[in-house]
């Protein structure tokens, strides 16, 4: 898939326009995981909501963005996954173990290591993304030339979600603090890390490599992305989410449910 060339009034500037290309973006939606407290076999991001698998309503929003290239990251039953995507025009990426976001994304640097643009990460279990909250995820990363930009959304009940800690007046984050680490003036904060972020392709790269799994679980975490680049000193941009209900995930049989009465068919 290719982006469109901008339209230009002057034809002296379409011509040299056709030597110059737009920014290009990638995509690379998780979609490996099991989902235990589903409490089934199925994948879960084929799991339906108004009788389509979740994974397909997100992949429908990113493929009207015309993205240059999406990948999708597989593991648990993954063949079923794959058969369920097979008209979409994308590349798979297995991650044999699931070891934690940041090794999933990892995964994909092989399809996309001759990349160079912005990558968007999203989730497979967040299928009601929009289109107009990407746009603007995007265009707050170029604009502020940032190494990576964060999603975020402001929610009645943050309890048990990362806190945005911006910059005071910007756009820009200082941090995401996880609410067990968080202190009584950081619980106050209601903007949320929803896990949709953006990167410019040849930092997240070398950032991933920088990942330890020194932690309770073993896994590496993409978030420790933003604390990495934060502390090299470069710029971590966040842009707010249009509706906090666009961002809800998908962990259990009932939030799906909750999900299908937001959502109309």
């Amino acid at each position: 898939m290719h982006r469109k060339p901008r339209q230009s009034n002057n034809a002296n500037r379409d011509k040299l326009q056709g030597y110059m290309s737009e920014p290009q973006r990638a995509a690379v939606v998780l979609a490996a995981g099991k989902g235990k407290r589903m409490k089934s076999d199925l994948p879960k991001v084929l799991h339906p909501i108004h009788d389509r698998p979740m994974v397909q309503i997100l992949l429908d929003t990113l493929r009207k963005m015309s993205f240059d290239r999406i990948a999708v990251v597989i593991g648990h039953k993954g063949e079923m996954v794959e058969k369920a995507l097979a008209d979409y025009p994308i590349d798979f990426v297995w991650q044999r173990e699931q070891l934690g976001t940041g090794h999933a994304v990892m995964m994909a640097e092989p399809q996309l290591e001759d990349f160079e643009g912005t990558i968007l990460i999203a989730a497979g279990d967040v299928p009601f993304l929009s289109e107009a909250s990407i746009n603007k995820l995007f265009e707050i990363h170029e604009y502020t030339g940032a190494a990576a930009t964060c999603l975020s959304a402001v929610v009645d009940d943050p309890t048990g979600y990362g806190r945005i800690v911006r910059i005071e007046g910007t756009d820009r984050m200082a941090g995401i603090v996880e609410h067990k680490d968080a202190d009584d003036d950081i619980r106050q904060i209601r903007e949320i890390n929803t896990g949709t972020l953006c990167f410019d392709a040849r930092t997240l790269f070398e950032t991933l490599h920088l990942l330890k799994n020194d932690n309770v679980q073993g896994e590496y975490y993409l978030t420790d992305c933003v604390k990495i680049l934060h502390g090299q000193g470069k710029t971590v941009s966040v842009v707010c989410a249009d509706s906090s209900d666009e961002v809800l995930g998908v962990n259990s049989i009932e939030q799906l449910k909750d999900l299908e009465r937001r959502f109309t068919s």
